[in-house]
């Protein structure tokens, strides 16, 4: 898929629901280290989504500054395979706190064990975003608090009219 065989480029993974602006401050780093970022998103068996992946796909297209650079795309199966189908050199990880290394560091391997050319590059969240995750914005919008500084205006758009309608 990648027009320029040189060309660096990382997949960043997620469920995405909603997009917050921990996961556009990843990407916007990323694009420091490599060419080309992939926001890859995802469904998580475990977890009950508040958004389709449409809804999904567009909160990311709508907030993720959009370049030559940045592609969005969904999807299920293994994320090595979808790495391997953009060429990418690597997947992105954005950490919070020393729990969440405990977990990514296990798919991080088994990721490896499944593709060891794709390396997985883990990057702290920027201090100012360390608290915010995905989960926590959910609950804030669900009994209306501010949601001011965690969320792009048109994802708390989004938010606001999910819990209107009895999500």
């Amino acid at each position: 898929m990648q027009s320029n065989p040189l060309s660096r480029t990382a997949v960043y993974p997620g469920t995405f629901d909603p997009v917050t602006n921990g996961h556009l401050d990843i990407v916007d780093r990323a694009l420091k280290m490599f060419d080309q970022v992939v926001i890859a998103i995802g469904t998580n068996p475990v977890k009950e989504s508040l958004f389709t992946i449409e809804e999904r796909l567009e909160m990311v297209r709508e907030t993720a500054g959009i370049n030559g650079r940045v592609q969005i795309t969904s999807f299920d199966g293994l994320l090595v395979d979808l790495a391997a189908r953009y060429g990418a050199c690597a997947i992105l990880r954005g950490l919070r706190a020393v729990s969440d290394f405990d977990y990514e560091l296990q798919r991080a391997l088994m990721n490896r064990k499944l593709s060891p050319d794709i390396e997985t590059v883990f990057l702290m969240t920027g201090f100012r975003w360390i608290y915010i995750s995905s989960t926590i914005v959910k609950e804030a919008a669900r009994f209306g608090g501010s949601l001011e500084g965690l969320v792009p205006p048109f994802v708390e758009d989004r938010l606001r009219k999910a819990f209107r309608q009895g999500r």
